[in-house]
């Protein structure tokens, strides 16, 4: 059984919407970030870990890859175009999409007061809008970002796209619109937000 550490209200989520999506048994221990419990497993205090055994995964990225890889599902193979074009969507996802909205959280709640600069929130909001027409344009019509599989970079955007909501960034009306809601109508997404209000 595999053990996820970190609270359900940080990119735990997207792990814990992964393993009810693959529908594989965990405990969840709903620890904050930098909790002083983490230190010896993730020196940053960032969540979420995943164990496996004896061994931890950082990262959420890198836990939600993990586990698509190791039970053959939601991903495409390593070594595969439909690999490199689904990494290609991840990396959009984390770095084009994400980006603006942990810069803007930064600038809001996470860095010290002194420390926060109002007017970088602006340009987020713009890099973020510039995102959301580059994946217009990538989506076209399809129904996930690699066609009719749903993948990993999905995870990310659809959980992305409820951050945007929470900090009332527009989610484009359309195709993005649409793939976002489609994504976030998922029984397994349904089933990690229960979980998620009930922590």
């Amino acid at each position: 059984m595999y053990t996820l550490i970190g609270s359900p209200k940080s990119r735990a989520f997207r792990v814990m919407w992964m393993l009810e999506e693959l529908g594989l048994p965990y405990e969840h221990v709903p620890t904050p970030p930098r909790d002083p419990s983490l230190a010896a497993i993730n020196p940053s205090g960032k969540v979420p870990i995943l164990k496996d055994g004896n061994d931890y995964i950082i990262d959420s990225v890198a836990i939600c890859q993990y586990l698509a890889d190791k039970h053959g599902r939601l991903t495409f193979p390593a070594g595969t175009i439909k690999r490199a074009q689904q990494d290609s969507f991840t990396q959009f996802a984390v770095d084009d999409v994400e980006g603006p909205l942990w810069t803007a959280a930064k600038h809001t709640f996470v860095l010290p007061p002194e420390l926060r600069v109002e007017d970088v929130k602006k340009a987020c909001r713009y890099d973020f809008g510039r995102a959301m027409s580059s994946l217009s344009a990538r989506l076209a019509d399809k129904s996930y970002v690699m066609g009719e599989d749903f993948t990993v970079p999905d995870f990310i955007l659809g959980h992305n796209g409820g951050w945007a909501m929470s900090m009332d960034w527009p989610i484009p009306e359309g195709n993005v619109g649409t793939y976002i809601a489609r994504v976030r109508a998922r029984p397994a997404f349904k089933a990690a937000m229960a979980l998620r209000e009930k922590a």
